[in-house]
């Protein structure tokens, strides 16, 4: 917030900052007569989306008075964007302009009274905001006078060449007008005055070490091997930096690789500098990459093969260019070579004065040895290369699509190079990722999309990444890039059509989110269904990004040490949220976790036994890359040093920590044997929860908690389901001891070898909740001839001796004992904390009560610690032990986990410590269903859908009269049960199906929530006899904007057409309904007749309809089949 003065006396307060899409109606409003003669005519949104930089002033009451438009290239028509320099070379005092530290002028408007208050703001932050940035240019015709704002700030500069048809007056702005430019110079004892008060309010650990006097000793204390330096502003110093060239370059090239920096040594050149220097004594320009030598013929040759698979159509052209590289010599540090290099030991700088040649262009032919000792030095693909010599040939690919080499070049040295390629998949990039929350799609040409496959910069220019990308956009005439991350397969190969090398610039770019696709009923749509270019199956990648708006827009930088113990659902959603705030930087997120982020492939395996919730689709994993952002640590936590503040891992490892996430959930375990003999029923038993199963684990027990237990298990059954001879135990009554014994079945092991054992159980509902669905599985575990034994308890192993593998299992009753042997034995009892984590918990004093207690803000009682998901209880002052967060959609609890921490690290979000005493008594709610889906025996494809919160047996709620009432086709015996149940509010509050056919799961999930009048009048065609099947029912055409990832934003903008003070009505129509249903208005005639006249008579319905045209319209791609004006 600042003041400025109006031209007419006054002042106001202000806030500049950069603009949005949904400024443009009111930056309209002050364009003015001069506008369009000053920058011609422009269309607003259009600037806004191509803007590199656009900035906004609003007043207090957050209207905004003023705007500028800046980009990288003038506003001439006749002057191409990608080489102004020359015709910005014709003008006085320009020859210091170049790409790095120029922008233009296209746009100022502003309300009269603050023009000039607000011209000259907005120029002071565009200077601070971005800090290469020493000219801002402003071109109009010569005819054209500037406006009075501007004449104050912009300088003419003289024309010295006339070009022709270009008639403009050029003015510039300089930073040093607006930012003080700092001097720099060797530090003196004076200058303690000035530094130690900087010092001090950043941190008193060094004043309070080394006395008061610290720096003036070290000052004092220069030679040959330390120096010091400072920069000052009218005689004042601002910065202060100490150097030290005494460094241990042997360990640091022992622990890090810095070939890139040729191992912070001298190499040749430098020594001949060196030579001359001392010769004769005139100064040498030394450069600033180290020189290659080509006699070196003993040198070590390293070289990857990432991509000798890929590209078979270049395979003449890889030989080529390897061998051309082979034969490039790039020089080794030798350890007789003297260092090059210093350290920093101590740097401070006021915040006031914090602000910080690089040649990109086109490649050419004579670049090619520069590029190739590039890629040498830093050890790139050599795909890269075969890419270079397709563009030094033809400038297409083989299929035609054009290809596009920019190289950076410092010094005549080529330090960068980057591969740019037309992105000919655009439509499967706009309807497979959420690229529209970065770009308005129309406002982009086809041909203005690229494809970023190669980019590598030398580290040393690392700081330029950002500068490099915008120059990439510039001069390739292009407005937005993309970049892929494909996954890995089991062979370790990358898969893609076309090698990507794994780009530095990553950080600078945005990742975008994946969007949910809707399964077509492609036969039956027809002519009518989406282009196969959206529809085609495509390999999977995670999508990276970056525009013109985002080249200016730099990221905050969070180093904070976040660790999440637990790839679970819940630890994996707060990843997500995390990685995906486009403006944020993590710099150090890790996750621990016992088999790494899963991946495509293990969540294959993993169905075969588990249950899915949906919350992440197999191919999700691939379409978010987590291990792009996040530290991998893959053991198990066993210790939490909350004093030293590190997790101590399987194996010793230690990861410290700032922020600490538990959510390692619960799991099977190994059960507790009760040790009962033959003689005893389980009345005789008293079962110890606390137990712990101490033994080791036989070798042919299966606990199937994660990806590689799984895998363990199915290399099992294909070892041994051919030859099984004995009998395959499954204990436990949940429903993944049903989904096994299908998989069991699946490898043709005969049914008869399987032996369902179900312990007791307190509760008075099955697994499924459903007496109907567990009578058809019941019937299929019997036609397939498997044996089902109810109420038991396992009370041995081996009579007693636990040693090798299981051969008998003996189990009490409430009768006789169960006595049976085995070749394996899979448990699916009760998950559990695990017992490592439970000790970790516990010996860390965090409270523990059967479960991690938390507060309504997940936190433990240690306030860096936090915790979610079914490890965790709320505390007993809540009173809510039934509202487990396993009761609720993972997914969303993740989500509202990391939104809480981002508080603490997004800079526009307002920091909350502890919420409101009154908001901590209550526990939070989620809104998000639960889904199971899985294949049971009898290859029923099974899905229930249901509404959050602690399961209550389904005969108890049909006796309750706000039951509401089932709409049900089909029977399990004919493989087609589906059945929809609607609350009292008549909107779907569950969805059960059992099927012999795959189900379109994504799609049944969007119809949870829903009102049945949105289902085309579900209840009223069901009772006329119009549906007699649901599964038919629900792929008609009509409903497919349901099943649309945006539909729920459609919903929301009605309700908020609804409810906006637009309308010119004095009780808007959620008033009316309100006051009806609370009894505050009494409607003489029928109610839903009132409404419906006061819908019409205040012109809702045209608004709502002309909304609903606009989403079908804006969706077309994914919805072809509907029908708008227009069209038919």
């Amino acid at each position: 917030m600042t003041y400025i003065y109006g031209a007419s006396g006054g002042s106001i307060t202000i806030n500049v900052r950069r603009s949005e899409s949904r400024d443009a109606h009111q930056i309209m409003k002050l364009f003015a007569p001069s506008t369009n003669n000053m920058f011609g005519r422009i269309n607003i949104l259009h600037l806004l989306e191509r803007a590199n930089l656009a900035v906004t002033v609003e007043n207090e009451k957050n209207e905004v008075i003023a705007h500028a438009a800046f980009l990288d290239y003038p506003n001439v028509k006749s002057v191409e964007q990608n080489n102004w320099e020359p015709w910005l070379h014709m003008y006085g005092n320009s020859s210091k302009c170049t790409p790095l530290n120029t922008l233009f002028m296209h746009l100022f408007v502003a309300k009269p009274d603050f023009a000039a208050g607000c011209a000259r703001e907005i120029i002071r932050t565009v200077f601070n905001a971005v800090q290469e940035l020493h000219f801002i240019i402003l071109s109009v015709e010569k005819k054209v006078d500037l406006d009075p704002a501007l004449s104050l700030l912009f300088i003419p500069l003289p024309q010295f060449k006339k070009m022709y048809g270009v008639q403009c007056l050029v003015t510039v702005c300089y930073r040093k007008d607006y930012v003080p430019v700092l001097h720099i110079r060797k530090a003196r004892i004076e200058d303690r005055d000035d530094i130690t008060p900087i010092f001090n309010e950043m941190t008193d650990t060094l004043r309070t070490i080394y006395g008061e006097y610290f720096l003036a000793e070290l000052i004092e204390a220069q030679d040959e091997m330390n120096h010091a330096a400072v920069c000052e502003v009218n005689n004042t110093a601002v910065g202060f930096i100490s150097l030290c060239s005494e460094v241990n370059v042997e360990l640091l090239n022992n622990c890090f690789d810095l070939r890139p920096f040729h191992g912070l040594r001298k190499g040749p050149s430098e020594k001949l500098n060196a030579l001359t220097l001392r010769t004769a004594k005139s100064p040498v320009k030394e450069d600033i990459l180290p020189s290659h030598s080509e006699d070196n013929a003993d040198e070590k040759k390293e070289e990857t093969n990432q991509d000798e698979t890929n590209r078979a159509p270049h395979s003449d052209i890889r030989n080529q260019v390897t061998e051309r590289a082979e034969n490039s010599q790039v020089v080794s540090p030798r350890l007789t070579d003297a260092p090059n290099v210093f350290c920093i030991q101590l740097f401070c700088m006021d915040e006031k004065y914090e602000t910080r040649s690089f040649v990109v262009r086109l490649a050419t032919f004579d670049d090619t040895k520069g590029i190739e000792l590039l890629v040498r030095s830093l050890e790139l693909q050599h795909s890269i290369l075969a890419d270079l010599s397709t563009y030094n040939q033809s400038r297409r690919d083989v299929n035609g699509t054009p290809i596009q080499v920019i190289v950076a070049d410092v010094l005549s040295e080529i330090v960068g190079i980057a591969v740019i390629r037309n992105e000919e998949n655009i439509e499967y990039i706009r309807s497979h990722y959420n690229i529209e929350n970065f770009i308005y799609f129309n406002h982009h040409q086809r041909e203005e999309h690229g494809h970023l496959y190669h980019f590598a910069l030398n580290p040393i220019f690392y700081h330029y990444t950002r500068h490099f990308l915008k120059e990439i956009l510039r001069i390739t005439l292009k407005s937005c890039l993309y970049y892929p991350v494909y996954p890995k397969s089991s062979q370790n190969e990358v898969q893609s059509p076309h090698v990507h090398s794994l780009t530095s610039a990553l950080h600078f770019l945005v990742p975008v989110r994946r969007r949910r696709q809707i399964i077509y009923p492609l036969e039956q749509l027809g002519i009518n269904a989406p282009s196969k270019r959206i529809t085609k199956e495509k390999p999977k990648y995670a999508l990276n990004h970056i525009n013109r708006k985002l080249t200016l827009e730099p990221k905050v930088t969070i180093n904070s040490r976040i660790v999440v113990v637990g790839a679970s659902e819940i630890g994996i959603s707060f990843l997500e949220t995390l990685v995906f705030c486009p403006h944020l930087r993590f710099n150090n997120i890790t996750l621990i976790s016992t088999c790494a982020i899963p991946e495509s492939h293990s969540s294959t395996s993993c169905r075969r036994f588990q249950a899915r919730s949906h919350s992440y689709e197999h191919d999700d994993y691939t379409l978010m890359s987590l291990q792009s952002w996040v530290n991998m640590v893959v053991g198990k936590m066993i210790g939490i040093d909350r004093a030293a503040k590190h997790v101590i891992v399987t194996g010793g490892t230690k990861v410290p920590y700032e922020y600490l996430i538990l959510c390692t959930g619960q799991q099977f375990q190994v059960p507790y044997l009760t040790g009962a003999d033959t003689k005893s029923t389980n009345k005789d038993v008293i079962v110890d929860p606390d137990k712990q199963f101490s033994e080791n684990v036989p070798p042919n027990f299966f606990l199937l908690n994660n990806h590689n237990d799984c895998e363990n298990a199915l290399d099992w059954l294909k070892n041994h389901s051919e030859n099984t001879k004995g009998n395959i135990i499954v204990y436990g009554s949940t429903i993944e001891a049903y989904i096994t014994i299908n998989t069991i079945l699946s490898f043709g092991i005969d049914g008869s070898l399987i032996h369902l054992v179900k312990p007791p159980t307190n509760s008075n509902s099955n697994c499924f909740n459903s007496s109907l669905v567990e009578t058809a599985v019941e019937e299929a575990l019997e036609k397939a001839k498997v044996s089902v034994h109810s109420n038991c308890l396992l009370s041995q192993w081996n009579d007693g001796k636990v040693h090798g593998q299981i051969t008998v299992s003996t189990f009490t009753t409430e009768s006789e004992p169960l006595i049976l042997r085995c070749v394996a034995f899979f448990n699916f009892d009760k998950k559990k904390v695990d017992y490592d984590a439970f000790k970790a918990i516990n010996k860390a004093c965090l409270v523990f009560d059967g479960k991690l207690v938390i507060d309504s803000t997940f936190h433990t009682n240690d306030i860096t610690i936090r915790s979610a998901g079914p490890l965790t209880k709320y505390s007993r002052r809540y009173y809510a032990d039934q509202w487990s967060h396993e009761n609720f959609n993972s997914k969303e609890i993740g989500f509202q986990l990391a939104a809480l921490m981002l508080h603490l690290f997004d800079p526009t979000l307002e920091q909350v410590t502890q919420p409101p005493a009154e908001l901590d008594l209550l526990v939070p709610t989620y809104t998000g269903c639960k889904v199971k889906e899985c294949i049971l025996p009898g290859d029923y494809h099974y899905l229930h859908v249901s509404k959050p919160g602690p399961m209550t047996c389904l005969d108890i709620q049909k006796g309750k009269p706000e039951y509401g009432r089932d709409i049900v086709t089909g029977s399990p015996s004919t493989g087609n049960y589906f059945q929809i149940h609607l609350n009292k509010y008549s909107t779907v509050d569950s969805i059960t199906c059992l099927s012999l056919t795959p189900l379109p799961v994504s799609n049944y999930i969007c119809l949870y929530g829903q009102h049945e009048r949105l289902l085309n009048n579900l209840c009223s065609r069901f009772d006329e006899g119009l549906i007699s099947d649901l599964y038919s029912y629900l792929k008609e055409p009509w409903s497919l904007c349901i099943y649309h990832d945006r539909f729920m934003e459609f919903k929301q903008e009605v309700r908020q057409l609804v409810e906006s003070e637009k309308f010119n009505v004095t009780r808007p129509i959620e008033e009316l309904i309100r006051q009806i249903a609370d009894g505050e208005l009494l409607v003489p005639e029928n109610t839903k007749e009132f409404l419906e006249k006061q819908f019409q008579k205040h012109g809702y319905q045209k608004l709502i309809e002309r909304s609903l045209l606009n989403y079908l319209r804006y969706n077309s791609d994914h919805l072809p089949m509907f029908a708008w004006p227009g069209v038919v």
